[in-house]
């Protein structure tokens, strides 16, 4: 949820998630071959966004759903 905002480096993403980097890297690696996310490099840093813009609205609903389903 943390992409579907913006665009993150793994440190970011590993502050946001209180996960180590090297287990948010193994996970940012399914989703980009799962054709989730993509990346593009600035300098050392790779930068992380959603592959498919539509991709956002569809998790916000899902989220908003399991929310309703657990009152």
């Amino acid at each position: 949820m943390a992409l579907v905002e913006t665009e993150l480096c793994v440190c970011d993403l590993s502050e946001i998630l209180d996960m180590s980097p090297s287990a948010v890297s193994h996970q940012l690696k399914e989703l980009r071959d799962g054709n989730f996310v993509k990346y593009r490099r600035d300098g050392k840093e790779n930068y992380y966004s959603l592959e498919i813009e539509h991709l956002g609205p569809i998790l916000r609903k899902a989220l908003e759903h399991l929310e309703h389903s657990q009152n």
